[in-house]
């Protein structure tokens, strides 16, 4: 059903979208070239400081404000709201035809598992849902991690008095500690979605609101065998970044003025001359790079740039390490330019500077010494996911392209089977 509603309102919002641009020509057109002129203008503004950049986004700030004059001018603000709610519900019908539920096998539970619970996480969830009593209900020991607690040194006691199966309920820094020490001990690791985004619950198909059922996967959970990452002997679960965001977040200012830290840094990693952000690392074809104004490093590569499953990673168990480069940069001796987005995947990767490289690990914003060597750990983390919840990404069977999207909206339509999301096909 969700298939035939994005499909027929799909084609509805399109013929409506086609009709009103025929409609009100060249209203349209005029509106366009608002949005570029204010995209350009705030372009400018970013990359300078001063009158330059006051001038900059009050000009974007002028052309945006037009843009929406034209829109609404006339009483004709109507059809454009409906094209508008048109594709918002076809969206949404399109993800809810992509989502997937993985029935894994089953295994037997553990015998003593535990679970560390950080009561700061997430707004204070583990109170709000009494994780620590419904932890006891299904014979998991809970363990609070208080003030000046290292979490690491808890969870190797814990594993040294008898527990075979880890548990951790808190934000995504503290799951890698946790999912590290399983997947050295070769134990079963369960992902309680206690943190802020759970955004490693997210990926591994654990339903991010049922923070309670989450800890049936002690009880009668599957399992599944997933990738870890790290840089430098560090272990992560999602990403690092690098350049713009993890510079200003280390800025004295930052936590009193995060805008205005931010908007100050754009001009070291992209204005002309601007080389404090500048890093060292080697592209696919081989050649030297230097520059950008942001990296990202993640554990299996996300899909980026797409209205479906955007943000996300369709698998975490390809077995690479997941790259993207933003911003302009340099290409070799030569200082070729390059286009300022790219992507690819490999098993392991280097980053070099001249200076240690603040970096965001997991949303923890660190110093790094250089160079930063980052690679995959394949197939070493044993994850046990509730029966009820999904057990696969968001974006596992979402085609990459429009065209493959709507050959499968079709499909799914017409009432034909779809391959599980756990046999699809690895992509490397």
């Amino acid at each position: 059903m969700a298939a035939v509603v994005a499909l027929v309102v799909g084609a509805a919002t399109l013929v409506l979208a086609v009709t009103v641009a025929v409609i009100h020509f060249p209203r349209g057109l005029v509106v366009l070239g608002c949005v570029v002129i204010a995209a350009v203008a705030a372009w400018f503004g970013l990359l300078r400081r001063g009158i330059a950049r006051v001038v900059g986004l009050a000009v974007a700030a002028l052309a945006l404000a037009g843009a929406v004059i034209l829109l609404v001018v006339g009483g004709k603000f109507g059809l454009d709201l409906f094209v508008v709610v048109g594709l918002l519900v076809t969206l949404a019908a399109t993800r809810a035809s992509f989502a997937a539920h993985v029935d894994l096998a089953r295994v037997a539970p553990p015998e003593h598992p535990v679970l560390f619970f950080n009561p700061r996480s997430g707004g204070g969830k583990a109170a709000r849902f009494a994780i620590a009593k419904e932890a006891r209900d299904r014979g998991i020991e809970p363990i609070e991690l208080k003030a000046g607690d290292d979490l690491e040194t808890l969870v190797r006691d814990a594993v040294a008095q008898g527990a075979d199966g880890l548990a951790m309920a808190g934000g995504d820094g503290s799951q890698a500690i946790v999912a590290a020490i399983a997947a050295e001990r070769s134990l079963p690791y369960a992902c309680i979605p206690a943190g802020t985004r759970n955004h490693f619950a997210l990926d591994l198909g654990v339903d991010r609101d049922d923070v309670v059922g989450a800890l049936d996967a002690f009880v009668d959970g599957g399992e599944r065998v997933v990738d870890l990452a790290e840089v430098n002997g560090r272990v992560f679960v999602n990403n690092v970044s690098l350049g713009l965001y993890a510079e200003a977040v280390q800025r004295s200012g930052y936590r009193a003025a995060k805008i205005r830290t931010l908007l100050d840094t754009v001009p070291d990693a992209l204005g002309a001359g601007g080389s404090e952000l500048d890093m060292r690392w080697t592209g696919p074809g081989g050649d030297g790079h230097r520059g950008g104004a942001a990296l990202l490093v993640s554990n299996n590569r996300y899909r980026l740039g797409r209205a479906v499953g955007s943000g996300t990673r369709p698998r975490i168990d390809d077995g690479v390490l997941g790259i993207t480069v933003m911003g302009a940069y340099a290409g070799g001796e030569q200082g070729h330019r390059q286009r300022p987005w790219r992507e690819w995947s490999a098993p392991s990767f280097e980053v070099d500077a001249d200076r240690q490289l603040p970096a965001g690990v997991d949303g923890e914003a660190l110093v790094l010494d250089t160079p930063l060597q980052f690679r995959i750990r394949p197939g070493v983390l044993r994850v046990r996911i509730a029966q009820h919840h999904p057990g696969s990404s968001p974006s596992a069977l979402a085609p990459e392209g429009l065209r493959d999207g709507l050959a499968e909206l079709v499909r799914i339509a017409l009432g034909r089977d779809r391959a599980a999301a756990s046999s699809a096909p690895r992509r490397h």
